[in-house]
């Protein structure tokens, strides 16, 4: 865990509140992170990040403003802890039992809140994860499950099913055992797991929740889970807990912090209050992202990103397999790492490459030590994803003044305007008309490049940003000095993290 231990009196506290991004890995989230820290030195930052396994490395150089970071492994070892007894096993059975009602049972969705944060308690005191490792657990979702009149049990639920579902369970809510913040302002950069520790925060010491979705939490569970190898019994428990946790994390935050329109319809779906509601753009420094120069010499498609399903590498490939088709001396160039467990969809796009005889002009070239020369490396940069917030890539590639041919998802519409093409996802044959267009038209392409780059200057930069959640922070944060005079800011995070960490 990295402490710097000195906190000064007076300055604004935020809690960064993240999962699978900053300090542990690189990406769009987690540069944003990097800006929010970077820019606001004086503020004072604690960090409780959901990781994968406990052992992930910081990846970012954390400045001295940076105090606790505490890493809270979802997977890998379980969490230290011991089984409740007596009294606490039974008043945690009850509430377990009205936890996974709520999630079947539509007409039981009131208990969701007060079975959880029953159950953040026994998290905090080490009983939860030992319990929904027992049997006694799995055992209570069987009986649920084969209730009269829930549409769930017409699939005939499986012991297996209920073993798989309450591992599923388990995982998800480890991040409940992290201390909750207790005073400043609780910032959950994205929703789902992540918001679990601020909404402990919310119910125990009523710690202002800040919330940002990039993407749509939820709407990547739905995508995600689609294919995901469980029969439907388990699909339905765990993304009823996903939605049920999504509209608590609305209810509850004091500001909600979209980084597009599009995030916010789905938030006010979910039951959050309009007026809580808080669109704040990504932005980024144009001057550390001047125009690129001159394009290749060959017809070059760029992308850049993680190695990622959600970016949808395939359609891009079978669009580039189009565009080459009318112009046989074009490439397509991949930058971007591969996320651990990511191999295996690298693998598929390369073997998709080769199958349609593509393999010599489609390049994975891995991280770039400099994102520009990615930008700088195509005549014209595509973004293909599947789902997306208000993505960096894309409105770096605008600042370097590259024409774009961008998916209708998310934020995009909202950053490229007029500036660029944006096409429907997974349509490779409108994707590679799109990109045919531009790279047959090099004045369009100088003209929409440049368009793009005063379109950033004018309403997406990293000062406009910074600026913004200054105000946010200073609006919310709960000062030190308002927790009994018996709380030690920081104490619980430094007790507490070697156990988290297994």
């Amino acid at each position: 865990m990295h402490v710097h231990p000195v906190r000064r009196p007076g300055a604004a506290h935020v809690t960064l509140l993240t999962e699978g991004t900053y300090p542990h890995s690189h990406g769009g989230v987690s540069v944003w992170c990097d800006q929010l820290v970077q820019g606001m030195p004086d503020l004072d930052f604690d960090v409780i990040a959901v990781t994968g396994t406990g052992r992930e490395p910081v990846v970012w150089e954390l400045p001295s403003h940076v105090h606790d970071v505490l890493c809270v492994p979802m997977w890998g070892a379980p969490p230290a802890g011991r089984l409740p007894r007596g009294r606490a096993r039974n008043r945690l059975s009850a509430a377990y039992e009205r936890f996974l009602t709520s999630l079947l049972d539509p007409h039981a969705e009131e208990h969701f809140a007060p079975a959880l944060y029953t159950m953040a308690r026994a998290a905090v005191e080490g009983t939860l994860s030992a319990f929904l490792r027992g049997d006694r657990a799995i055992a209570i979702l069987a009986a649920v499950w084969n209730r009269p009149g829930l549409a769930v049990r017409e699939a005939r639920p499986t012991l297996h099913d209920a073993v798989t579902a309450t591992a599923l369970l388990e995982h998800a809510l480890r991040p409940l055992a992290a201390p909750p913040p207790r005073y400043g302002v609780a910032h959950a950069v994205s929703g789902g797991v992540a918001v679990l520790p601020g909404l402990a925060g919310v119910e125990r010491y009523e710690v202002p929740l800040l919330l940002t979705e990039h993407g749509v939490y939820l709407r990547e569970r739905y995508l995600g889970y689609r294919t995901a190898p469980y029969r439907w019994p388990v699909k339905a428990l765990v993304l009823g807990f996903f939605r049920l946790l999504a509209e608590e994390s609305y209810r509850r935050a004091a500001l909600i912090t979209p980084g597009n329109r599009y995030n916010r319809l789905w938030e006010e779906q979910g039951g959050a209050d309009p007026r809580a509601i808080r669109t704040v753009y990504n932005g980024v420094d144009p001057a550390a992202f001047p125009p690129a120069g001159p394009e290749p010499d060959e017809p070059t498609l760029s992308w850049a990103g993680r190695v990622d399903p959600i970016k949808d590498l395939e359609t891009l490939i079978r669009a580039f397999c189009l565009v080459r088709a009318e112009l046989p001396a074009a490439r397509l160039r991949l930058f971007g790492g591969t996320p651990r467990g990511g191999e295996v969809y690298r693998e598929r796009c390369e073997a998709l490459a080769a199958e349609l005889g593509h393999a010599d002009a489609v390049t994975f070239e891995g991280r770039v030590d400099d994102i520009k020369d990615a930008y700088a490396a195509g005549n014209v940069v595509m973004l293909s994803s599947i789902s997306e917030g208000f993505p960096f890539t894309l409105i770096e590639a605008m600042s370097c003044g590259r024409a774009t041919v961008s998916t209708d998802v998310g934020g995009v519409r909202e950053a490229v305007g007029d500036a660029g093409l944006v096409v429907p996802p997974r349509d490779p044959a409108r994707m590679a008309a799109a990109a045919l267009e531009l790279l047959g038209d090099v004045e369009r392409r100088r003209a929409m490049g440049e368009a793009a780059r005063l379109r950033v200057i004018d309403r997406f930069t990293l000062c406009q940003t910074i600026e913004t959640f200054r105000s946010v922070y200073l609006e919310l944060a709960m000062p030190a000095w308002a927790l009994p005079a018996t709380v030690e800011p920081g104490q619980d995070l430094r007790i507490v993290a070697g156990s988290l960490a297994g």
